[in-house]
C-alpha cells in the first residue's frame, strides 16, 4: 500500500457516480414516512432548470429500475439482517473522519467528541466497525458533510440541480461533496488496484442504502401526485433538518392567527422535521 495524493479521489468520484450517487438520489427521502411524502407540496420555487432536471430524474429512475433496485432486492433477500447491519456499521465507521472534520468546522465540540469516541470504540471493540457497541454506550451515530457545514454558515443552497446518476446536487451540496473527499483518508491511499477499494465501498453503500429503502420508496412513488416534485421538496426538507441537527427553527412556525383549529379537519401527518 502506498500513499499517493489524488489517485483515490478520482476512483471515489467514479464510484459515487457509478452507483452510490444514484442511491442517494433515490433514497434521500427514505428517512421520512410515506405520509410525510404524500404531504410534500409541489413548490416550483428556485427550480429554474426544471425541464432538464425532470429529464435526468426520469433517466435515473430508468437505471434504478433496470439495475440498482434488482440488485438491492437480491441483496436484501440473500444477505441476512445481521450481515447487512455489519456492512452498514462498517461503512458508517469508515466515514467517521469526514464527519469529525465537519463537526469541528461547525464548532460542534460535543458531537466531535462523540464521533471520535465512536470511531475508536467501534474500530477496536466493534471489530473494525462491523459492530456498533458505542451506540449502546450512549453515543448514537450522526452524519455531517461539508454541504451541511456551508449551510450552517449561511451559504444558500443555490438553484436546484438534478444530475444524471448523481441525483440532487444543488451547488452548495455539490461543492460540499467535492471538499469532503479531502477529509477522507481513503482519498490518499493507493491500493494495488487504485479503484478497487473506493469503488467496492461505494457500490456496497449504494446497494445497502437502496435495500433499506425498498418499501418506503415504492410507497412514496405510488402516493405522489408528482414524484419529481415530491423528491425535490423532501430532499430540501431533509437537508434543512440535517443542517439544523434536528432542531426546529421556531421562526419557521406559522403565526398563531393562521392556525386552523377546525376539529373537522383531518390531522396532519407527523413531521420528523
Amino acid at each position: 500500500m502506498k500513499v499517493i495524493p489524488g489517485s483515490g479521489a478520482t476512483a471515489m468520484r467514479f464510484g459515487f457516480a457509478l452507483l452510490f450517487g444514484l442511491s442517494v438520489a433515490l433514497t434521500a427521502p427514505a428517512g421520512i414516512s410515506p405520509a410525510q411524502a404524500q404531504d410534500a407540496a409541489a413548490d416550483d420555487e428556485n427550480d429554474p432548470l426544471e425541464p432538464m432536471n425532470r429529464y435526468f430524474f426520469e433517466l435515473n429512475k430508468f437505471f434504478d429500475t433496470i439495475l440498482l433496485k434488482p440488485v438491492a432486492t437480491w441483496y436484501d433477500g440473500v444477505v441476512p439482517e445481521p450481515g447487512r447491519d455489519g456492512v452498514r456499521n462498517f461503512l458508517d465507521n469508515l466515514r467517521s473522519p469526514v464527519i469529525l472534520a465537519n463537526d469541528l468546522l461547525q464548532g460542534e465540540w460535543d458531537r466531535a467528541g462523540t464521533t471520535a469516541s465512536r470511531f475508536g470504540i467501534n474500530t477496536t471493540v466493534g471489530v473494525l466497525g462491523l459492530f456498533d457497541p458505542a451506540a449502546g454506550w450512549g453515543m448514537p451515530k450522526h452524519s455531517e458533510d461539508f454541504g451541511q457545514t456551508l449551510g450552517v454558515y449561511g451559504t444558500p443552497e443555490g438553484a436546484y440541480l438534478y444530475l444524471p446518476v448523481l441525483g440532487p446536487a444543488p451547488p452548495r451540496d455539490l461543492a460540499g461533496f467535492a471538499v469532503d473527499q479531502f477529509f477522507d483518508p481513503l482519498t490518499y491511499i493507493y491500493w494495488d488496484r487504485a479503484k478497487t477499494v473506493p469503488v467496492t465501498r461505494f457500490v456496497l453503500n449504494g446497494v445497502d442504502q437502496r435495500a433499506r429503502s425498498l418499501d418506503t420508496l415504492d410507497q412514496i412513488e405510488r402516493t405522489s401526485v408528482d414524484h419529481y416534485a415530491t423528491v425535490r421538496n423532501l430532499y430540501r426538507q431533509i437537508r434543512k433538518n440535517e443542517i439544523a441537527n434536528g432542531q426546529r427553527d421556531f421562526d419557521d412556525l406559522p403565526d398563531i392567527d393562521n392556525l386552523n383549529f377546525d376539529t373537522n379537519e383531518p390531522n396532519s401527518p407527523d413531521m420528523r422535521l
